[in-house]
């Protein structure tokens, strides 16, 4: 089962990186970060409150969700859009804090590649929590200024300072929880994008796959 981890914080090229290197390698491609936002979406869209983890955890076990290549699909309703809103990317880090929700997410996630007979997974602890054991872990990081100008982007109603703020908050609250915080595996593939193309960091992935086969 051949399972390629790609973690880091938000901005550092994750989602760009992982769907390019699925695609490179005749491999699926999953994007586990979505699968949070979806519950938090679900959890806004039926007035529950995300700090409440209780319900928040029994919601993330009876929400239907199906995220692919050609969007988010959250009970029956299409979310692709309004997962990366604002509104959501403001509550994530408190649902995904949740430990019933990480539990019932793994769950899903390893389910996932189970079907598929492995896959790309990115998100924040693939490597060291959902597959310890992948065949190669990646770590993707950047400098904080080049990974607010990536993210304010692809949030086109934010500006550039709103979102440089927002990622240092989220980084805080991802790194400094107690249930699967974000941080390298032991065995990572540490990888700084800053200034790289997604061509490059491609190719230094693929040579470190190649190394260590």
């Amino acid at each position: 089962m051949k399972v390629i981890a790609i973690d880091g914080p938000a901005g550092s090229g994750k989602s760009t990186v992982a769907r390019a290197l699925a695609e490179r390698l005749g491999l699926e491609y999953l994007d586990t970060g979505a699968m949070y936002r979806s519950v938090t979406f679900a959890a806004l869209r039926r007035g529950v409150d995300p700090a409440e983890a209780e319900a928040v955890g029994r919601l993330a076990e009876r929400v239907e969700l199906t995220v692919g290549p050609d969007g988010v699909v959250v009970d029956g309703v299409d979310a692709t859009i309004e997962i990366r809103g604002p509104e959501v990317s403001r509550a994530v880090s408190i649902v995904a804090a949740n430990p019933a929700v990480r539990a019932e997410m793994v769950r899903r996630q390893r389910a996932w590649v189970a079907e598929r007979g492995g896959g790309v997974l990115e998100g924040r602890d693939i490597g060291t929590v959902v597959f310890p054991d992948a065949e190669l872990k990646v770590y993707l990081t950047a400098d904080p200024e080049v990974r607010a100008q990536r993210r304010s982007k692809e949030v086109t109603d934010l500006d550039y300072e709103t979102v440089a703020a927002d990622l240092a908050r989220r980084d805080a609250l991802d790194q400094g929880r107690e249930t699967s915080p974000l941080t390298e595996a032991p065995d990572a593939f540490v990888l700084d994008t800053t200034g790289l193309s997604v061509e490059e960091i491609l190719d230094a992935i693929e040579a470190r796959l190649r190394a260590d086969a």
